[in-house]
């Protein structure tokens, strides 16, 4: 199975997608490491932690869900580590979803000012998004990831083993960032999930394998040029401007992300057409193959004004300008500001419809 190297100003590293590879943890642990802390959920440690109890000293549970993904919780974490021994010589081991991904390496970010990070994502929207990149963060009563630091771990280990245990709800919530990931850079990779959406479903091994590898590949490759997202690396935010806006419209408690990223990069799709001209025989198919890895959560009571109006507080927005991620075609996205708010409107009342 392959490797991609991520190579950017503070760290070198790679990620591994292999099944069975959380099993090697310890080849990636330092030598001189001091106490290693894993922080998982306790249904993920449940079902998977005798792959790695061998190598924690200590286990930090993180109660999980959207709505703890916040500083509060990064701070009773901290105050664990402390009271159990840890100090900068330290290890912080991410095993679990994206949001615990995020959450823990933001604790390793900024806990006694960084230590060492090795994730191991235990979904299939971790495996493909938030542990590659070393974006970490926790969000605000405002909106998604407004607290947050750039923090690249040891070693990312991707095991598509694990995904076995994945709800139906959950696995399909990691195929929409793949499908953001063929839009956005890789036409065969959207191509792959338009005609083999049967056997992506099943979770036939051969085509889970391809696929999660592909995008982990685009991932590692836009990272590498890019770390802090100065140009090249906003590409990886198509479908999130609206879909953050979503997530925080409803308290972060209806949608998965990868739901939210569904909605978001359709309302993308319709604005691209009515902006950059995007065809509307591609934006078509942008929308078949969303609806083929369908149902996403119901819209009805979703407001277009309210979610527009959330734009404003986006991460992604600058000086009062909001940029949107538009596909030009499928494999091609240009960044676009300085929209028509009523245009915006337009795109995402398409969407909702």
């Amino acid at each position: 199975m392959p490797s991609f190297r991520v190579s950017t100003p503070q760290a070198n590293y790679d990620a591994i997608v292999e099944r069975g590879c959380i099993k090697r943890i310890s080849e990636f642990i330092p030598r001189r490491a001091g106490k290693v802390f894993a922080v998982a959920t306790e249904d993920v440690w449940r079902l998977h932690g005798t792959a790695i109890r061998a190598c924690a000293d200590e286990v930090l549970f993180f109660p999980g869900g959207e709505a703890r993904k916040r500083l509060s919780e990064v701070e009773a974490l901290a105050e664990q580590m402390v009271e159990r021994g840890a100090d900068r010589s330290s290890v912080v081991i991410a095993f679990g979803g994206g949001i615990v991904n995020d959450v823990a390496g933001f604790l390793a970010a900024i806990f006694m000012r960084g230590v060492p990070v090795i994730q191991v994502p235990t979904t299939l929207l971790a495996q493909v998004d938030a542990a590659v990149g070393g974006k970490t963060g926790v969000n605000l009563v405002s909106g998604k990831n407004l607290m947050g630091s750039f923090h690249q771990p040891l070693v990312v280990l991707i095991d598509p083993d694990v995904l076995a245990t994945l709800s139906d709800r959950e696995y399909r919530a990691g195929l929409y960032e793949i499908i953001k990931c063929g839009i956005i850079r890789d036409a065969g990779l959207f191509r792959i999930l338009d005609e083999c959406s049967n056997s992506v479903l099943a979770r036939e091994p051969n085509v889970v394998d391809r696929i999660i590898a592909d995008a982990v590949r685009i991932k590692a490759e836009v990272v590498s040029a890019d770390e802090r997202e100065g140009d090249l690396r906003r590409i990886l935010n198509f479908g999130h401007t609206v879909g953050h806006a979503l997530e925080a419209e409803t308290r972060y408690e209806k949608f998965l992300h990868g739901e939210a990223v569904a909605f978001g990069m359709r309302a993308a799709a319709a604005l691209a057409e009515k902006t950059v001209g995007l065809a509307s025989d591609a934006r078509s198919s942008i929308d078949r193959v969303i609806a083929k890895y369908g149902p996403i959560p119901s819209l009805d009571r979703i407001s277009a004004k309210s979610l527009a109006a959330r734009l404003a507080a986006d991460k992604k927005t600058i000086q009062g300008k909001v940029h949107f991620v538009l596909p030009v075609r499928v494999g091609e996205v240009r960044i676009a500001s300085g929209i028509d708010d009523h245009v915006v409107l337009e795109a995402i009342e398409a969407a909702l419809a």
